[in-house]
Order: structure tokens, then sequence, then C-alpha cells
């Protein structure tokens, strides 16, 4: 049982990594929204096709409008904390459980 739990404790810390880089990119796509980048620029095109297709459908499944001001990143951010809190540390205790 050894293994599958060794399995289970590098799965969380794997998503645990990609979700904080996920958050990142995340954050880093909101602070250029306040300036106007260079469309043409390689980590800027990167940082938009990155979160375009997630936060197009948060935007697409909100309910209300919000008067010009996105709130989508704000949620899939709340989405990854949560997700961090919620599924890494419960893969984080089955591990510790099955050994």
């Amino acid at each position: 049982m050894f293994i599958l739990s060794n399995f289970l404790l590098a799965t969380a810390s794997v998503l645990s990594m990609v979700l904080t880089i996920y958050m990142w990119i995340v954050i880093a796509r909101a602070l250029l929204s306040w300036v106007n980048p260079d469309p043409y620029n390689p980590i800027v095109r990167f940082l938009y096709s990155a979160t375009e297709p997630l936060l197009y459908r948060v935007r697409r499944s909100m309910p209300f409008s919000t008067g010009g001001i996105d709130f989508s990143p704000l949620l899939v951010l709340i989405a990854i904390y949560f997700l961090q809190g919620f599924l890494v540390t419960s893969l984080r205790d089955l591990a510790l459980s099955i050994r």
C-alpha cells in the first residue's frame, strides 16, 4: 500500500504546484489588463492564450453584469484556493491514512 500512498502524495504535490503556477499566471493576466500591453509580445500572448479559455467560460456563466469590471480572475483565484484547500489536502490526508 505504500506505493499507492506515495503515488497520491506525489499527485497532490504536482497538483498543488500546477495550481500555484496557474494562480500566478492569472494574477499576471489581471495586472496586464490595467495597462495597454503590446499584443504581439510573446509573454502577453502566452498569458492571454493560457487564461482566456477559462476566463471566457467564467465570464459567460456569470449571471450578472458588472458594469465594465471583470471579476472573472477573482472567481478563478477563489476556485484555485478552494481546490488547493480541499482537493490537495484531501489527497494528502488520504495518502497518509493508507500508510
